[in-house]
Order: structure tokens, then sequence, then C-alpha cells
């Protein structure tokens, strides 16, 4: 599982372990027997940098609780001596509960985006499909992706465009989303950027740090990083029949038929 940077599991981690002994004391301190689970919660959460009660609650294993902060799940024991970082299953059902943990922490943190504040490529008619990409201008997979969005919208999937520059702040990748962001016409400029063209115009106010802490909580990996409305994660670049196919399939899968989810490629 990566962790995203502030507030992180990793950085929570780092935080335990160099705040020294008085700190480390209080995590190591059992809960009153007959403790209930809301006074758990909120004394776990306080010893940890970013999280709120709310972002505590038990998980399947008895004694064990579940730390959600953004999409990046991890996992605590009652006593505040244990941090678990990793996917938990459980064996009957073979169900990866921690992903599904993270898919419904991914719905929640898209539902805050509008397309207003997107660039949206869109089918003539009604969509079958609509994925959430969160792309940089300068990735080759991304760059891929984007050249096959004609026929993407004929398969009928609607495509919205949130900015992750992958190197951050500062960097060209971020001025050049910006540039596309305050141009007149935006899905041209993406595409124009795309394709390696200098998109120059006035400064304005853009919401590219606001979707690339997103992405940090929704826990990207790569660019293109491609979610369904479900908020599950689908991979990087993917042929756009294939992708199609896999939608198609994951919405609507065949009796006793498992969906193979396919591996798509970031970065480049």
């Amino acid at each position: 599982m990566r962790l995203p940077s502030l507030p992180a599991l990793s950085v929570l981690l780092a935080a335990l372990l160099s705040a020294g002994s008085a700190v480390i004391a209080q995590t190591q301190q059992a809960p009153p027997k007959g403790a209930k689970s809301e006074d758990i919660r909120a004394q776990l959460a306080a010893k940890l940098p970013g999280a709120k009660p709310e972002d505590v609650r038990p998980s399947a294993i008895p004694g064990m609780y579940e730390i959600a902060l953004g999409s990046s799940i991890g996992y605590i024991s009652a006593d505040g001596k244990y941090l678990i970082s990793g996917d938990l299953y459980e064996i009957a059902s073979k169900n990866n509960l921690t992903e599904n943990r993270r898919t419904e922490s991914r719905v929640k943190l898209m539902a805050s985006l509008k397309d207003s504040d997107m660039i949206v490529f869109s089918p003539v008619t009604p969509p079958k499909h609509i994925i959430t990409v969160f792309t940089d201008v300068d990735c080759a997979y991304c760059r891929k992706l984007h050249s096959e969005i004609g026929e993407l919208n004929k398969l009928g999937i609607r495509v919205r465009y949130a900015a992750y520059p992958r190197g951050g702040p500062g960097t060209e990748s971020w001025s050049k989303y910006e540039a596309v962001w305050c141009s007149k016409d935006r899905r041209d400029a993406l595409t124009h950027a795309k394709m390696g063209e200098n998109v120059k115009t006035a400064k304005c106010a853009t919401p590219v740090a606001a979707q690339y802490q997103m992405g940090e909580d929704m826990g990207v990996r790569g660019t293109p990083a491609i979610y369904m409305s479900s908020g599950e994660y689908v991979s990087g670049y993917l042929p756009a029949q294939q992708l199609a196919q896999y939608l198609d399939e994951a919405t609507a899968p065949a009796a006793n038929a498992p969906v193979v989810k396919p591996q798509g490629k970031t970065g480049g």
C-alpha cells in the first residue's frame, strides 16, 4: 500500500518512533478494562498525527482498530502498541477488506470533485461509463491514453481529467497544467500540451494544488491513475478497447465468472 503525504500513516509511524519515550510510554498503556469503543477510538486518534476519532473504527480482528487517512488504511492495536500497514483478507470469502475500505474512501473523496473543476471529454450520447483520470501533461502513457480520447468517447466512456503533475509544485509539468487550465479552451489546450506543444496564457487561479493533494490522499502511485465511479482503481494506461471491455465486465459481471483486472502502464 502506497502511503501518501500528510496526513499519512508513514508520517504517523515516523512521528511515533521519533517522539521520545514519553509518547511511546503513553501509546503502550492498555485501555481501561471495559472501556467503550468510542472512548478507545478517541484515545487512539489523539495519539495519531492528523487523525480524528471518526477515522478510527473497530476492524474485523478483535482488539485491532482500523485507521483511514484518505484512502490509506492501516491497523492499530487497542493498546496503541502496534501499527500494521498491509491488506487484510477474509479467508472464507477471499475478500480484501482493506481494498473495500479504500474504495469506500475514494468514493467520498471523488464526491468533492466537480466537473467544473476538471477537464472533461464526453460522448455525444449518454455515457455508459465515467472514469476519473489523474493525469500529468508530460507522462508518456498519459499522452497515449489521451491520443485515444476520441475512441474512448465513441465507446461510451466519459473521461474526467484531474491534475496530478507527478513532480509536484514548482515543476515544469505543474506550470504546464496551470497554463492549460488558464486557457480559454481547456480541452483543446490539454490536447496540444499532451502533444508536446507549448501553451502560453496569463496566470489565473487553478485547482491544480487541490487536485494534486487529492491524488495523494487517493493513493495515486503513477499516472495515468484511472478510477471508476465505484471508487475502484482500474490501473494505468490500457488500450481503449481493453479498457471498455473491463469496464463492461466490472459493472455487469457474469455469474460465477471472476473479473480479471488488467495490468495497465504508468509513468514514462
